[in-house]
């Protein structure tokens, strides 16, 4: 059996086709949206880390906050930044899954407030891929999407609801040249 489109109806199908296909991207795009602004306040001085490029919170500065992060799949993607999980160093306090500092030269990470998903991946791993390479990193901490420039955070701005902070060892696994330490576009997947 032949059906027969005729040239009248290929608007309508097109028309269709287009509605659909936007219907579809919104509910996608529509997962994750902004729960709130932060306004940032100047850190005391001498207080802000600047240990791996870390910005500090600038006065008057309204940052997004989430309570999300995208979906999760076998190919979410996200954005790796550097980070120190040592006492004393740009993390801040200490890790949100064990309370615990964290050598650098381990292949660890913190995750947005989303996907750190109320501790539910605390040490569980994630297989991190970049620059050609693939690592398996487990999750210590959160990367809080919903507040910052306080104390708690080392006076830094929230994190962004789409970021994977990692460890030295995790930049070094990949094979990223130091000098690029900093900022990657990556993929992940639960290991």
């Amino acid at each position: 059996m032949k059906i027969k489109i005729s040239s009248n109806s290929f608007p309508t199908i097109l028309f269709f086709l287009i509605l659909v296909a936007t219907l579809w991207f919104s509910i996608e795009a529509g997962t994750c949206r902004p729960s709130g602004r932060l306004r940032g306040k100047n850190p005391p001085k001498g207080k802000c880390n600047r240990d791996n490029d870390s910005e500090c919170c600038k006065h008057g500065e309204v940052y997004t906050t989430f309570k999300c992060s995208p979906p999760v799949s076998h190919h979410t993607k996200a954005i790796l930044t550097l980070n120190s999980f040592e006492k004393g160093k740009d993390g801040g306090g200490p890790s949100e899954c064990d309370n615990k500092f964290h050598s650098d030269n381990i292949p660890i990470v913190a995750l947005s407030t989303g996907w750190f998903n109320g501790r539910k991946r605390c040490h569980h791993n994630i297989t991190i891929f970049g620059n050609g390479k693939r690592v398996n990193a487990i999750v210590v901490d959160e990367c809080d999407s919903t507040i910052g420039c306080d104390s708690d955070h080392d006076f830094q701005p929230p994190c962004p609801n789409n970021a994977v902070d990692a460890s030295k060892a995790v930049w070094k696994a990949l094979g990223v040249p130091k000098k690029d330490w900093g900022e990657l576009y990556i993929h992940w997947s639960d290991a």
